[in-house]
């Protein structure tokens, strides 16, 4: 299920803002969070300590999106900020504590309150080294964007912005505090938080930001791979993922973090045209956004990150055969093993890896279902091979097509919806989702009088492939049935 056409470039996802219209959600946002920032600012006033929102939450005052997550900048040590907040806070936690935060709950709000700082890498180094700055200036100028590096200092509610980032988030503009090469150099991370926060917003990335992510893609090598992973979780599961991803592929970062992707990019020639497995990728996965609420309408990593891995195994796999046939014979099983590989990489958890890769290798599954000729034992096979991934399976089957033709695509959608319909009305009939032998084994123990071992998990197996093949079968048919086998057996 390919033929995806080439996107002709996009327009701006979302026209400038008005500045008229950024204070003023500005200004309602700061009066809802008073009780917050007030009587904070006031209690570090009092012990003569500076103290501002910062970063995240007031960017997303401007954009409207504001979360009970508060980020503070302060002037006091870690210490004192803990002492400041006794008596104030619901809890308190300093598990950040070595780079300066400590962390408070105040009601609905999470507070997480940290000491002017400093940050910068050591070319050979993974971890950043952490010093205290002693101005707020100086710590926003370390900041990531422009519109992080905005902050409102409290109790006075005095709006600080000295590198521009209210005109750049007017103008939806990801630009650096300084010389973008100086940025990446402090944290590499930041190239890929640019490709995030691109996909994130829905803001263009500044021209000088995008060359220095292409010189210096190689930097993001010395990030830990438990970092790299948390930056591509976010941006997958961001709104505008393919913005992101694009960014990685055409600055030479994903070369490091995942080069399964621009792989997809197959070379053409006059001689054996195919299509575009890049793009192709790319457009199952928004069309497996937009199916989402089958799953409750949350961003489903899963989902999404199986749909941008589904095809990874073609490269591998492709053949050019006579009168100019392209075949990619079983990428889907090499794609399981590929995407295991790179999920192991970047430390994802053991279960997530099971399900993605599960994914990948069925999502051939469906083709041959014909136009309906699948028995009823294969339909209960598709079942018990999606296992808990079934849902996530009918939507990546769905979103694999991209075909131009709306014929074809019409008849694939009919001839799924008639997958379901035969699953749904088996599921009814034989609870398909718990499917397992008509015997235990236990029966099968005292049926054939032998004792555990490996003959009862043999025949186990065998009740179960019975059990595909005919569906369910009473107590006394599956008694007769194994006796039968096993007397064959002995045979």
């Amino acid at each position: 299920m390919s033929d995806a056409p080439h996107p002709s470039p996009q327009p701006p996802l979302h026209p400038p803002l008005q500045l008229a219209e950024v204070q003023r959600r500005v200004a309602a946002e700061l009066d809802r969070l008073g009780p917050v920032i007030d009587e904070l600012g006031a209690r570090f006033a009092d012990a003569g300590e500076e103290l501002a929102l910062v970063g995240g939450p007031v960017r997303d005052a401007m954009l409207g999106r504001l979360q009970n997550d508060l980020d503070f900048a302060t002037s006091a040590r870690p210490d004192v900020t803990e002492r400041l907040l006794k008596g104030w806070a619901d809890a308190i936690w300093d598990m950040g504590r070595d780079f300066g935060t400590i962390g408070a709950r105040f009601g609905p709000w999470q507070v997480e309150i940290t000491t002017y700082r400093s940050e910068s890498y050591d070319p050979s180094s993974r971890k950043p080294d952490v010093d205290f700055g002693d101005s707020l200036a100086g710590d926003l100028g370390r900041r990531d964007f422009t519109v992080n590096a905005m902050a409102v200092s409290v109790p006075g509610r005095v709006f600080e912005d000295p590198h521009g980032g209210l005109l750049d988030l007017a103008e939806r503009t990801l630009r650096t505090p300084g010389r973008p090469e100086d940025s990446f150099s402090d944290d590499p991370l930041r190239m890929m938080r640019a490709a995030r926060f691109a996909a994130q917003l829905g803001f263009t990335v500044a021209p000088e930001v995008v060359a220095a992510m292409t010189r210096m893609a190689g930097r993001i090598e010395i990030i830990s791979a438990e970092r790299v992973r948390d930056e591509l979780v976010k941006l997958v599961c961001a709104p505008h993922p393919r913005l992101g991803l694009t960014l990685l592929v055409e600055t030479g970062l994903a070369e490091h973090v995942l080069p399964e992707l621009p792989a997809l990019a197959l070379e053409r020639d006059e001689h054996h045209r195919h299509k575009d497995v890049y793009e192709h990728t790319l457009t199952v996965l928004e069309q497996t956004i937009d199916q989402e609420e089958r799953l409750g309408g949350e961003p489903d990593f899963v989902s999404r990150f199986a749909a941008l891995m589904h095809d990874v195994g073609k490269p591998r796999t492709r053949r050019f055969e006579s009168g100019g046939v392209v075949t990619f014979h079983h990428h889907d099983v090499v794609g399981a093993k590929i995407t295991r590989k790179r999920m192991r990489a970047l430390r994802f958890a053991n279960a997530e890896i099971d399900a993605v890769a599960r994914l990948v290798e069925l999502h051939l599954r469906f083709h041959g279902y014909g136009s309906g000729e699948w028995t009823d034992s294969a339909v209960r096979r598709y079942v018990r091979d999606a296992g808990d991934q079934l849902e996530r399976l009918h939507i990546l089957t769905r979103a694999d097509c991209t075909t131009r033709n709306e014929r074809k695509a019409a008849r694939l959608r009919r001839t799924y919806d008639e997958l379901e319909a035969r699953i749904a009305r088996l599921s009814e009939e034989e609870e398909l989702a718990a499917i397992r032998p008509d015997l235990d084994g236990n029966q099968i123990m005292s049926i054939l009088g032998i004792g555990p071992g490996r003959e009862v998990g043999e025949a186990y197996s065998w009740l179960l492939e019975l059990r595909m093949d005919e569906g369910p079968k009473s107590a006394a048919e599956a008694e007769a049935a194994l006796r039968q086998w096993w007397a064959d057996r002995q045979a």
